[in-house]
């Protein structure tokens, strides 16, 4: 069976092991609804898209009994290049692929409940985060539009240059900047609930948190966005599945260096990238990932810096996930010791 899940209702359509379709209908798209016309079936294969409803239809599913097989919209290229798109038919075309080789889908697997919830405060904290930048960008770009200029200053202290705001523009701007403050207390709570998250519900934390430039936030979501570590068969399959591999276009003769595939989730990728910033700038700690990645920038290649940055970021998301699934405690020189190790050992024998 496959589901197309709108924001009101879903639909569906069955087929037979011979492939003919032998039910096509459509359901509220709610937990209730799907309770009811999912729980009395026989067992099945169901294929659905990544999405917002996704989660929990995938949950509620599997608890029906049936194998969920979640697609990755970004392969599902046969639904979205038709030219005679329509739910109906992007239902039973979702059937048909996962009755051909699920494969072709690329499924995904979601985080658990519990995960979600907690990584649902992390995203809050974010959505405050960008919020408060543009309402301080606004602020500065009104002031500038007079004549005027707000010293450059910190997030957090952006409210106390509130007295370089012209009068004139006080009735428009004042509530803004009372807005701006209310948000900075905000992100501070958040920011105590995910040390305090950090602290007791994921202590796997405290290894990460060893790692230059890695914090309560940045462990956090990469615990939660990676979920079961031990899906994953190699570490460095991290990197893909975050969006930090680069893209290939190789036919022939032809490799085009491209960039990354920008795969995966967003937000964490933005965090590893911000994490490799802070490693390769001036307040970075010496470690074999910051030399590797300043070696990298001095290239002088094309974007070199940019390159390095997001080389750097990838080892991180390497790193990270070798730390979890891993007894060994970070050690930030671990690659030079274990060559020397290699070399003493060839050179004894």
């Amino acid at each position: 069976m496959g589901l197309d899940m709108g924001d009101r209702y879903t639909h569906y359509c069955a087929l037979d092991e011979e492939g003919s379709v032998v039910e096509r209908d459509h359901l509220f798209t709610g937990l209730g609804a799907f309770e009811v016309v999912f729980a009395e079936r026989p067992p099945m294969r169901v294929v659905l898209e990544a999405g917002t409803h996704s989660p929990w239809a995938s949950r509620v599913l599997k608890d029906c009994g049936h194998e969920v097989i979640v697609a990755n919209p970004r392969k599902v290229r046969a639904i979205y290049s038709s030219d005679n798109k329509t739910d109906k038919l992007d239902a039973e075309t979702l059937a048909r692929i996962g009755r051909l080789d699920p494969k072709l889908l690329a499924p995904i697997e979601h985080r658990s409940a519990d995960a979600q919830v907690d990584l649902a405060m992390v995203r809050a904290r974010d959505a405050l985060i960008r919020t408060r930048t543009l309402l301080i960008n606004h602020v500065r770009g009104a002031v500038k539009s007079v004549g005027g200029r707000i010293p450059a200053s910190s997030a957090e202290s952006f409210p106390k240059r509130a007295p370089q705001i012209p009068k004139a523009l006080w009735p428009a701007l004042g509530p803004l900047v009372d807005t701006i403050g209310k948000l900075t207390v905000q992100i501070r709570k958040f920011d105590k609930e995910i040390e305090r998250c950090a602290d007791e519900k994921y202590p796997e934390t405290k290894k990460l948190r060893k790692v230059n430039s890695i914090g309560a936030l940045t462990s956090v979501a990469y615990v939660l966005t990676i979920d079961d570590p031990m899906r994953f068969g190699h570490s460095r399959d991290v990197g893909a599945y975050l969006g930090l591999r680069p893209r290939h276009n190789q036919s022939g003769l032809m490799n085009k260096q491209l960039g990354i595939t920008k795969a995966g989730d967003t937000y964490m990728r933005r965090l590893l990238v911000g994490s490799a910033q802070y490693i390769l700038g001036p307040f970075g700690q010496d470690c074999e990932l910051r030399r590797w990645g300043l070696e990298l920038a001095k290239r002088g290649a094309k974007n070199s810096k940019k390159r390095a940055t997001v080389g750097v970021a990838r080892k991180l998301a390497v790193l990270l996930h070798r730390l979890l699934v891993s007894e060994t405690p970070y050690d930030p020189e671990y690659n030079s010791k274990h060559r020397k190790s290699k070399v003493t050992n060839k050179t004894s024998q």
